[in-house]
C-alpha cells in the first residue's frame, strides 16, 4: 500500500562506481549522510557517501516531515535554530523544490497536565531564542477551526516548517553531487580497513576506498556495523506508520499532534496521519543485550508499543541477523537493500478513524497510501553524535525520530568535526561514552 517514490519504488539516481580514494567516505545515505557530504563539499573536501540501498530510502523518507524547534531537548534545541535557518537557506541556494513552507506547528492539550509539562519546557529552553508560546483552548479552536476534538490549550511555534521527506532528501542529494561530493547507490560498506589501530579505509561491495575519516550514520543499520568492529551502541529501532489522505479541505496549514493523533497538511492538499502513541517494536538479541539501558524508558511508558516476537528475516535485530562478516564476503546490508516495513494496516485504520472525528466537517477521509519506517532510536532519546574510540572514525546516528527536521544542523556540525573546526555547539549531551561511564541517563522531553 505505497503510491509515493519512497525505497525500492524509486530508481537508482546514482550507480557510481566509487572512487578509489576519498578525504571521507559517509556510510548512509539519510539526511544526515547527505548534508554532511554537502557540508564538506562546501570546505573543499571530497566526501563519498556510500548507500546500500537508494538515497532517503528508509526513515529519511518516511517521517512525517515536520521540522520542529518545539518540544526539543535543551541540548539540541541551539542546532535545531541553526537548522531552521540552513532549511531556508537550502531552498534558496540548491534551486531545488523541496516541498519546504513556513506553516507553525503545534502541540495539543487535552488535559492540564500536558499544559503544564509544556510550560516546563518553555522554563527550560528561555532565553534560546524561540517563539513558542502557551495557547488557550479558544485560541487553540481559533487556529484550528472545526476541530471537535476535546483540548485545554496547545503549544504553538509559528517559525516551525515542513517539507516533502520523499522530494526534499533526494534533492538535497543531487545539489550535494552539484557542490563535488559523490553519492554511490546499491553500494555497500561492509568493514572498515584499519592501519595501526585507527582507520585507513573502507571495504565496500564494489572495492576498496582509502580514506582517513568515516562518518556512520546509517540509521537503523548503524549498531549492527559499528558492533562489527567492538563499538557498542544501545540503538534499537521501532516501527512507525504513517497515511496521505486524499486531497481535502485546508483546516490548518501546518502541523499538530497530541497523545493520539499527528498530521500535518501536504503540497498535494492531503494530509499526512500517523498514530502519536503505537508504534511496533520487534523483539531481538540487541533488545535483551540493551534492556538495562531502557530499562527507565520502558517504565516511563510501559504501553508505549507493540511487542512482537520475531523480526522479519534480515531486520538489522532479527535473530537470524549475521553479526560478524568478512570484508570480502556479502554482509546483512546488500541482503536487505531497504528496511522496507509493511505499515501496521490496524493503525492506519485508527488514524483515519481518529483524524476523521477530530474533524468531522472534513467530510470522509480516504487513504491515498500507507507505509511505515524504523526510527533509530536510543535510551534516553537523543542522538549520539561524536568522534568515535577509533580513531578516524565519527558517529551521527540515533536520531529517535527527529533526524528530518534538524539534519542540515547536524550535517553542519558533522563536517567541522570531522574537518576538525569548532562545531559551535555543546555536543557533551551526545557523546557515546554516557552509555558507559555511569551518567545517569535523563530522557529527552514529551513536550
Amino acid at each position: 500500500m505505497t503510491g509515493f517514490p519512497i525505497g525500492l519504488h524509486r530508481p537508482v539516481e546514482h550507480p557510481g562506481p566509487p572512487p578509489d580514494r576519498a578525504d571521507v567516505v559517509i556510510i548512509g545515505a539519510g539526511i544526515i549522510g547527505v548534508m554532511t557530504a554537502w557540508y564538506l563539499a562546501e570546505q573543499g573536501l571530497r566526501a563519498v557517501v556510500l548507500e546500500k540501498g537508494r538515497v532517503a530510502g528508509e526513515q529519511s523518507s518516511r517521517n512525517w516531515g515536520w521540522i520542529r524547534q518545539m518540544g526539543r531537548d535543551p541540548a539540541e534545541l541551539p542546532i535545531m535554530i541553526e537548522a531552521n535557518r540552513l532549511w531556508r537557506d537550502l531552498q534558496a541556494e540548491t534551486g531545488e523544490d523541496l516541498g519546504l513552507v513556513r506553516c507553525g506547528l503545534t502541540y495539543l492539550a487535552r488535559d492540564q497536565a500536558a499544559m503544564a509539562r509544556f510550560g516546563r519546557w518553555l522554563d527550560a529552553v528561555a532565553g534560546a531564542g524561540i517563539d513558542s508560546q502557551l495557547l488557550t483552548a479558544e485560541a487553540t479552536r481559533r487556529l484550528l477551526p472545526g476541530l471537535e476534538m476535546p483540548v485545554v490549550g496547545g503549544l504553538h511555534t509559528g517559525s516551525d516548517m515542513r517539507a516533502e521527506p520523499w522530494v526534499a532528501v533526494p534533492a538535497l542529494a543531487r545539489a550535494a553531487i552539484r557542490k563535488g561530493a559523490v553519492i554511490v547507490e546499491n553500494c555497500a560498506a561492509r568493514a572498515l580497513d584499519m592501519v595501526a589501530g585507527r582507520v585507513a579505509g573502507v571495504w565496500s561491495e564494489a572495492g576498496h576506498i582509502a580514506t582517513p575519516e568515516v562518518l556512520v550514520a546509517g540509521g537503523a543499520w548503524s549498531s549492527l556495523f559499528l558492533r562489527r568492529h567492538g563499538i557498542a551502541l544501545p540503538q534499537l529501532s521501532v516501527c512507525a506508520s504513517a497515511m496521505a489522505t486524499d486531497p481535502l479541505p485546508e483546516m490548518f496549514a501546518g502541523g499538530a499532534a497530541d497523545d493520539d493523533l499527528a498530521f500535518r497538511r501536504r503540497r498535494d492538499g492531503g494530509y499526512t496521519l500517523a498514530l502519536s502513541d503505537a508504534h511496533d517494536f520487534w523483539v531481538g538479541p540487541d533488545a535483551f543485550r540493551h534492556l538495562r539501558a531502557y530499562w527507565p524508558q520502558l517504565r516511563a511508558a510501559p504501553f508505549g508499543r507493540r511487542y512482537r516476537a520475531m523480526a522479519p528475516r534480515g531486520y538489522p535485530d532479527a535473530w537470524g541477523t549475521r553479526r560478524n562478516w568478512r570484508a570480502d564476503e556479502e554482509t546483512p546490508f546488500e541482503r536487505m537493500r531497504v528496511l522496507d516495513p509493511a505499515p501496521n494496516m490496524r493503525s492506519l485504520a485508527e488514524v483515519q478513524r481518529r483524524f476523521g472525528r477530530a474533524w468531522p466537517d472534513l467530510g470522509p477521509v480516504t487513504s491515498q497510501a500507507g507505509w511505515a519506517g524504523m526510527i533509530d532510536t536510543l535510551p534516553d532519546e537523543v542522538p549520539v553524535v561524536d568522534r568515535a574510540p577509533i580513531q578516524g572514525l565519527s558517529m551521527c546516528t540515533g536520531m529517535s525520530g527527529h533526524g528530518f527536521g534538524i539534519g542540515p544542523g547536524f550535517g553542519r556540525v558533522m563536517a567541522d568535526l570531522i574537518a576538525g573546526r569548532d562545531p559551535g555547539h555543546d555536543l557533551s549531551r551526545f557523546r557515546l561514552s554516557r552509555f558507559s561511564d555511569g551518567t545517569r541517563l535523563q530522557i529527552g522531553p514529551h513536550a
